[in-house]
C-alpha cells in the first residue's frame, strides 16, 4: 500500500511541477496558493501556510512574495490587529488553481472509477490521515463542519472557539484551529 500511495504522490508532484513551469512557479508556490483557496479567514496567514505545508518561515515568505509579485495573491492587514497579515488569492490566482485542479491528475483518474469505490477509498484515506496526524502530533487542518468547535444554533452555524457566525462556505473551508470531536 505504501508504494502505491508514494507513487501516486510522486505522480501528483510531477504534474504540479509541469503545470508550474508554464507559469514560472515552483511547486511550493502552487501548494501555498492552493491551500489559500481552500482555507478560512482564521487560516489565511503566512504562519498557517507554513504550518500546513511544513515549511520554514523564510521559505513561506519567499514563496508568498513571488505569488504577490505575479498578482496571484493579495496581502491585507487585519482590521483589529495591524500586526497580522491575511492572504487572499486574486481572481487570477483562483483561476490558476481551478485550472490546476481540472488538469489530468488524480481527480480525473478517480472520476474514471466507480463512485462507490472512490467513496470507500476516501473514507479509508481520511482515517489514515487522522491517524498519522494524531501519531505525529500534527494539526489536523480540516473542514470547519467536522470540528469539535462547530456549533449548530437556531440562526445557523457558529464557531465555538471564536463565537463568530459561519457561512455555508466557511463551514466547508479548512481551518488551522480544527480539532476532531473526541
Amino acid at each position: 500500500m505504501h508504494d502505491i500511495l508514494e507513487r501516486l504522490a510522486n505522480l501528483q508532484r510531477m504534474e504540479i511541477r509541469a503545470f508550474g513551469v508554464r507559469y514560472g512557479l515552483q511547486p511550493v508556490q502552487i501548494e501555498a496558493l492552493t491551500y489559500l483557496t481552500q482555507c478560512n479567514r482564521y487560516s489565511n496567514t503566512p504562519q498557517a501556510v507554513g504550518e500546513y505545508l511544513g515549511l520554514t518561515k523564510g521559505t513561506v515568505s519567499q514563496s508568498l512574495k513571488v505569488l504577490e509579485r505575479k498578482a496571484l495573491l493579495r496581502k491585507q492587514l487585519d482590521k483589529q490587529d495591524k500586526r497580522m497579515v491575511h492572504l487572499t488569492p486574486t481572481p487570477k490566482g483562483k483561476k490558476l488553481v481551478e485550472e490546476l485542479m481540472a488538469a489530468k491528475g488524480l481527480k480525473a483518474a478517480l472520476e474514471s472509477t466507480q463512485s462507490l469505490q472512490v467513496d470507500e477509498l476516501a473514507h479509508v484515506l481520511r482515517s489514515a490521515l487522522r491517524g498519522m496526524q494524531h501519531l505525529n502530533e500534527r494539526k489536523t487542518f480540516a473542514a470547519c463542519h467536522t470540528c469539535r468547535f462547530h456549533e449548530h444554533q437556531q440562526r445557523g452555524s457558529v464557531c465555538g472557539l471564536t463565537h463568530e457566525p459561519l457561512s455555508e462556505q466557511d463551514r466547508q473551508l479548512i481551518c488551522r484551529e480544527h480539532q476532531y470531536p473526541e
